[in-house]
């Protein structure tokens, strides 16, 4: 018997570890039937029964995560593109805003040279 629980207790530590780190990792949106956060008091306070509870009923499912509205399937700069982070779905949309961005920055400098030439000595107020 003292084998046995030599063994169990170990066991059931990583698995409780385990399942910490598991609820703590899982996104908010993913996780089932209850709030993460409902899940991670669980899970500490009742190590084995909230681990296996957590395994059988709160951990997302293993399926590929489906991709939100505006986000991007295959990321064109990885550093940006996290899960969640909205995207340009139409591309026409995307170069119409990215024109007037570019518009508005050029009228910008236009306008910070003219402001500069004002302040200058011998400027056109000067």
């Amino acid at each position: 018997m003292g084998k046995l629980a030599i063994f169990i207790g170990p066991v059931i530590a990583i698995l409780w570890l385990y399942c910490v780190v598991n609820v703590i990792t899982s996104r908010d949106d993913e996780v089932r039937h209850l709030p993460k956060v409902w899940w991670l008091l669980i899970v500490l306070f009742f190590p084995l029964a909230g681990s296996v509870a957590w395994l059988a009923a709160g951990r997302p499912a293993s399926a590929p995560r489906r991709s939100a509205p505006y986000e991007r399937a295959a990321p064109d700069f990885p550093e940006y593109d996290r899960p969640g982070r909205a995207a340009a779905a139409d591309p026409e949309a995307d170069a119409e805003f990215l024109r007037k961005v570019r518009e508005r920055a050029e009228e910008q400098r236009r306008k910070a040279r003219e402001q500069k030439r004002r302040e200058e000595p011998g400027g056109a107020d000067g």
